[in-house]
This record gives C-alpha cells, structure tokens and sequence, in this order.
C-alpha cells in the first residue's frame, strides 16, 4: 500500500554567513490515510520547520539540503512552484498556530472561503458560497450565513480557530497539517478543537500531523508520535506507547512535567537547561547535557534511531542500544 506521505532522510539547513546551519538531521516517518501522527518537542526542536517543509514553505536562507517527500507516492519536494501550488492549501492544508495572523482582517470571513475555493475550483461564486457555508456548519459554527458577512474581529479566539479549520477543509484534503492550533485558547476551548479535528479525520480519512509541545493534547487525539529534539527525531511509535512507558530520557521528562502528572503531592518535573541553539548542538547525543543518564559514549556518539527489541517504536539512545 502506498503511504498517504513518505519523509526520507529530510535535511533542511539555512544558509548564514557563518556557514549552513542544519535544523533538521535526517528525520523519517510514514503516515498513511486517515493516521494521525504528532510532532512534539520543545520551542527550537524542529517540529514547525519539519511541517512547513512538508509542503516546500521554508523561507529563504532556508532549503531543502536533501532527502525526499513523497506525497500519495509522488515525489513533491522537488516540485517547483507552479506545481506545489496545486498542492498547498489543496490536496495538503495547514493551519496556523495564530489565526488573527491567518485571516485577513480587512476582509469577510465570507470573501476569505471563497476566494480559497475560486483559486483552486472552477466554480461559480454562488457555488463557492454554498461550500463555504457548508464547512462552516461542519466546524459546528452557528448561524453560518450571518459569520460570512463578518470580519475576524467579531469573531471570538475560538470561534476564528473554527472558521481556520473550515477553510482548510475547502478543498477536501488528503492531509492537514496543524501546527500548534490551540496555543491561543483556553483550556476548554482546547478541548473542543482537539476533538473537532479527531471526528473530521475519522468522519473524512483524512491523515493529520499536529505539531505541539504538549504531549497532554497530542495523546489525546493520534495514533503515533515522533518526539524531535534538535531536529532530529529520538523517540517514535505508538501514542499508547511513547505516553505510557516513554525509552528516552527526553521524552520522560516531558511526561514527567505534565501536571497531570503530579497528582497534587509533588512538584512539577523540570528538564535541567535548555534546547540548545542549532549553531552549538553538542556533539555526539544533542540531550546529554540535559540528561541524568548520561556516558562517555553519549557525549562522542550520536545514538541511531533503533528499535530496543522489547516496546514497539524506535528510540535514540545509548543506554537502550546497550540493552539490546
């Protein structure tokens, strides 16, 4: 079966003048129609710049080093321009982390869908509006009709986080990818989108890729995940497995810093020091200065991503490749 997408041994370096900075070191992964995988880490990790690379939108000094993208088995990450269009906001939609910085603010939420569905449709404006109307019932927006004559600025954070979604849907595609979409809202809000994304992928089979840094929502609603640090992937598999007995030290402190997690009779986990900058990435494993667990070999040796033989997934580290 062909996968819905296929990244291979991505490379995504930005040129500066000191030199290529790399930001992504080779990641791989696979996502079939109707999977929904997450992309979790910290702020610098690489989640956003695997995301946009997915669809060729890094912006320049940025580019695609090497590696492939394979979209429904074509090969898109070589497309040039006029053909990725095609496949942007079309066969693979995005959403944003902010949707005030999405929507245009001098425009109806209306002039907004239907311009969306004109440049990829050819279809009437009357036609485009009754698509546009009919995504936004399926958000479970009310009074569709009156939102389209509306500007995003009367709308509440919730209700244009929605009306982004419904954009996405315009064109009914294969793949979206949402790229922190409840960063903005407050907890119950977050709840609602969550769960708004897992019924259109069910109802639509459509795959999903949410990038987060909060492993609490991503388990909420995919089958898989892959934790990156330093733009490399260190741990992936099953979301019931990376939640419920994290391998890498990385991903253990994520978990442990979930409040969920302290029951009310602890402290919050804190991972010593911070995601390092992509122009010093320390040598062998990028996390062995923030790691309890650290080796000689761990700080000469970057660790592959390897299968330890006893939980399903791959994991990035020395201590599990000695156990094998």
């Amino acid at each position: 079966m062909t996968h819905l997408l296929d990244v291979q041994d991505l490379v995504v370096k930005f040129r500066l003048r000191s030199g290529d900075l790399t930001a992504l070191n080779g990641i791989n992964f696979t996502l079939n129609p109707g999977e929904r995988m997450g992309l979790v880490g910290e702020s610098g990790a690489g989640k956003s710049v695997a995301g946009f690379s997915i669809i060729n939108l890094i912006s320049k000094p940025g580019f695609i080093a090497s590696g492939r993208v394979l979209f429904e088995g074509e090969e898109i990450s070589a497309y040039p321009l006029e053909q990725m269009r095609d496949i942007r906001g079309n066969r693979i939609s995005m959403i944003f982390q902010d949707p005030m910085m999405t929507l245009n603010p001098v425009l109806t939420i209306g002039t907004q869908m239907v311009e969306t569905i004109l440049a990829h449709n050819k279809v009437s404006v009357a036609h485009a509006r009754e698509i546009a109307l009919e995504k936004l019932s399926k958000v479970y927006i009310s009074s569709p009709g009156k939102r389209l004559g509306q500007y995003p600025h009367e709308l509440s954070g919730g209700m244009r986080q929605r009306v982004v979604i419904a954009i996405s849907l315009l064109t009914n595609p294969s793949l979206i990818i949402a790229d922190e979409p409840t960063t903005a809202l407050d907890v119950t809000i977050q709840a609602e989108v969550m769960a708004l994304l897992l019924e259109l992928c069910k109802n639509d089979n459509m795959g999903l890729i949410l990038i987060t840094h909060d492993l609490g929502v991503v388990s909420q609603v995919t089958e898989k995940i892959c934790v990156m640090y330093a733009g490399r992937i260190v741990e992936q598999g099953p979301t019931e497995a990376i939640v419920g007995a994290p391998r890498h030290p990385y991903t253990q402190g994520l978990i442990k810093a979930l409040p969920q997690g302290s029951g009310g009779r602890r402290r919050l986990h804190q991972i010593p020091g911070m995601m390092p900058n992509l122009t010093s990435i320390p040598a062998g494993c990028a996390f062995h200065p923030r790691c309890e667990h650290v080796m000689d070999v761990c700080r000469n040796v970057a660790p592959q991503l390897l299968d330890d033989g006893k939980t399903p997934g791959l994991v990035a580290c020395h201590l599990y490749a000695q156990a094998r």
